[in-house]
């Protein structure tokens, strides 16, 4: 069985097509036969060993990973779920060690595994997990109203593209910032109004809302210079652990997507409002295996709209 990984920290070059002992899956557990791994900002820290101390709980080598689509194989005792061998499902993967995405074959708890939406291609289901279910567990903690307003920096980006989407569908006002180029794609995701990306987007949604917005969704991790954006008593989500300095009484949220990877019928959900035509999968380039060091150097470089995906 093949495998992506590395046998130490380093640059794209690090990584390299390995072979990996066959699994099998056991109690509560699914084997997935994997066709297709997101490379997500999430793999480029793995790799360059700024989350060593998760990696490197076990020995060597270190398979990166998050999110994965493919064909179960083996059902093991105790699986309650519906999933059941031949079905071609998506899947979350909370990386350690060698237990990564990269891989031909992958044994998962079955609470992170479920159906793809109906007649979508491997390569598209696999983008859906992490940063649909962060997008989730950002607007759960949120917890806005129906008619409440929210904010949304990096709203072209995979994460805010969710963000927006999801948001749009309880009933939420969407303010977003987006670059000349990705006007168009924000306002498909259905944004209510949309601003200039830039370091004064607070200032900007201030002219719109002069006592501020409900909440914001910080997925460009701009943190104090779009905190002004924020009503008094409001809420902030950041992805990267800014909790403010306590100003004004805003209420600050952080999100960690591996405390969702078990999150079963929110993963499912995800799937169907895919299914609906709720949520927009995007796929901007696919690699082999043997090409990704150059899918990590292309994600490095920035810029990217939609998913880069290996295929296997």
């Amino acid at each position: 069985m093949q495998a992506v990984g590395f046998y130490k920290f380093g640059g794209p070059d690090v990584l390299e097509v390995i072979n990996m002992p066959e699994e099998h899956a056991g109690l509560g557990q699914v084997r997935i036969r994997n066709y297709a791994a997101t490379v997500n900002p999430t793999d480029l820290l793995a790799r360059n060993g700024s989350r060593s101390e998760q990696m490197s709980l076990d020995p060597p080598p270190y398979v990166p990973g998050m999110e994965v689509s493919g064909l179960v194989d083996e059902v093991g005792q105790g699986v309650d779920t519906g999933i059941k061998v031949g079905d071609s499902v998506l899947g979350i993967v909370v990386t350690r060690g060698s237990h990564g995405g990269y891989r031909e074959q992958l044994v998962l708890d079955a609470r992170s595994v479920v159906p793809v939406p109906a007649g979508c291609p491997y390569i598209e289901a696999c983008t859906l997990p992490m940063n649909g279910l962060t997008a989730r567990q950002v607007l759960d903690r949120l917890a806005l109203s129906a008619g409440n307003v929210l904010a949304v920096t990096g709203a072209a980006g995979a994460f805010g593209g969710y963000i927006v989407q999801l948001a749009k569908a309880e009933g939420l006002n969407v303010i977003a910032d987006a670059s000349a180029k990705d006007q168009d794609l924000v306002a498909s995701f259905g944004a209510d109004i949309i601003l200039p990306r830039g370091d004064n987007f607070a200032e900007l949604v201030r002219q719109e809302f002069p006592e501020g917005v409900d909440g914001l969704v910080d997925g460009a991790v701009l943190s104090e210079k779009v905190i002004y954006a924020v009503r008094d008593n409001g809420a902030f989500s950041s992805l990267r652990g800014w909790k403010g300095t306590g100003e004004r009484e805003i209420r600050f949220e952080t999100t960690s997507v591996r405390d969702y990877a078990l999150e079963f019928c929110k993963l499912k959900k995800l799937s169907q409002q895919v299914e609906d035509g709720i949520l927009t999968l995007r796929v901007a380039k696919t690699y082999k295996p043997v090409e990704a060091s150059e899918a990590h150097r292309l994600l490095e470089r920035g810029g990217i709209r939609g998913r880069i995906v290996l295929e296997f």
